[in-house]
């Protein structure tokens, strides 16, 4: 009998039976460059992206002058940060 996965979006997927998970993994143990990693090497590895903050941010929905959102995104990457630096600058001056 056949079995399924079905996703969020509904989407089927056929899984693999256990006689292919057999041959699967017995082709895969019989080829040196595609060897399964071992509770050591997975120790090894490292999370891929920048590494979380200390503080994190929250996340709203703001509005602003076009000519604002324009002039910081025309700044390159990183824009928004620089929007809440300027902020953080202001709060600084104001309420500091």
């Amino acid at each position: 009998m056949q079995k399924y996965l079905t996703t969020k979006s509904g989407r089927k997927i056929l899984l693999n039976t256990p006689e292919e998970d057999k041959a699967i993994t017995e082709a895969a143990m019989s080829d040196p460059d595609a060897l399964p990693l071992t509770d050591e090497d997975f120790a090894k590895l490292k999370r891929v992206g920048r590494p979380r903050a200390a503080t994190t941010k929250e996340r709203i929905t703001i509005r602003l002058s076009r000519d604002v959102v324009e002039s910081f995104r025309a700044t390159g990457s990183g824009w928004q940060t620089k929007i809440d630096e300027v902020l953080k600058e202001w709060i600084r001056k104001h309420h500091g």
